[in-house]
């Protein structure tokens, strides 16, 4: 597992259809493709994915999807975090039945105030014992309000069922430090793509990036520069890889990302409510921003 957590990950939207049902077809579509790039895999049911807003039975039918379309040699991750211990435990243990390779988990956040560090610690730890497949952490303090601290994650580290967490934010002082807890065994993958070069020179062995949904091959040639020593190109597509980047997250969050893909000829279709979907200006905005995409941004070397 500790080998196969590097690289570029998208966390995949889920594509509804005009009913507002799960579009299989357009899902299974959608992964073909992202698996015919240089994707380390998928990760499912993440906040992108609209998780919040699924119940489990179209969680577990968006599972056993992906897993058909991602091949045994790419990672796939599912996020399976719930407001109980209880309910993210049967979520973990679903998606291990469904083929996931790791689950990602965030913290509890209705109860925030009383998530101390001692809380969080034993919710973890809870899941990743019960758990049949590796556990990573997932830290948006952004989303949940809930910062996972230094202590916290150095003793979550020592389980032997937790490998690694993805950390979204542009906090790089903290993914340095949360690197270097124990290299050996836990990895850490950036969340947050305006700061993915510099996240990756401190210490992420990769990235889940919205953005990677939409120019995956341009997000995996961003993590080939950096491996290969090649930092003023790593830079340079960092630099436009943001304005997009920031458009599909920050600015317009997943219907935007949806407007994206469906420009990119992936399936995007309509978020579910209470979700709004794209303004048209915020549709001329990322048109624009995919316009400007140089003709050699996903070129290798």
């Amino acid at each position: 597992m500790r080998d196969k957590l590097a690289g570029i990950l998208p966390p995949i939207p889920t594509p509804f259809n005009s009913a507002g049902q799960v579009d299989q077809r357009a899902l299974a579509e959608n992964v073909r493709r992202w698996m015919t790039t240089g994707l380390s895999g998928i990760l499912a049911l993440g906040s992108n994915g609209e998780a919040a807003l699924l119940e489990d039975d179209e969680c577990d039918a968006i599972l056993a999807t992906v897993r058909e379309g991602v091949p045994a040699g790419r990672l796939l991750l599912a996020g399976t975090g719930r407001e109980s211990t209880r309910a993210t435990i049967a979520a973990s243990k679903r998606a291990a039945r469904l083929g996931a390779d790791a689950v990602l988990v965030r913290p509890p956040f209705f109860f925030r105030t009383q998530m101390t560090g001692d809380a969080l610690v034993a919710h973890f730890s809870a899941v990743a014992d019960a758990s049949p497949v590796p556990l990573l952490l997932y830290n948006l303090p952004g989303v949940t309000g809930i910062t996972l601290t230094l202590p916290v994650v150095a003793t979550l580290a020592d389980h032997p069922n937790i490998v690694g967490m993805k950390e979204t934010s542009g906090d790089l002082e903290r993914l340095g430090q949360f690197a270097q807890v124990r290299p050996d065994k836990f990895r850490v993958l950036c969340g947050w793509a305006p700061v993915v070069y510099p996240a990756l020179v401190s210490g992420a062995a990769g990235a889940i990036l919205a953005v990677a949904n939409v120019w995956p091959d341009a997000c995996v040639t961003l993590y080939e520069h950096v491996r290969a020593g090649r930092h003023a190109d790593a830079l340079a597509l960092q630099q436009r890889l943001t304005p997009l980047a920031q458009l599909v997250t920050s600015v317009y969050g997943i219907a935007g990302l949806k407007v994206a893909l469906e420009l990119e000829g992936y399936q995007g279709g309509p978020v579910r409510a209470p979700l709004l979907p794209a303004t048209a200006a915020g549709r001329e905005d990322i048109a624009r921003a995919l316009a400007a995409r140089p003709q050699a941004i996903g070129a290798g070397r």
